[in-house]
């Protein structure tokens, strides 16, 4: 099993933690980067759609 394949079996284990990370990081960035909040709320659900579709076994681009 690569690392990548740990990484993805990690996420969709672990889904909770890694949407609490996408919120603080985007909290953070919020409060570095004022003024580019909608930008920033965008690419948080973004990271968060893609997190949620890492969990299972399917294969993207192969």
């Amino acid at each position: 099993m690569s690392m990548f394949d740990k990484a993805k079996e990690a996420m969709g284990n672990h889904s909770d933690k890694v949407g609490e990370g996408i919120d603080k990081a985007s909290e953070a960035a919020k409060d570095r980067f004022g003024g580019h909040d909608e930008q920033i709320d965008q690419a948080a659900d973004k990271a968060r759609d893609f997190a949620s579709n890492q969990g299972g076994d399917q294969e993207q681009g192969r």
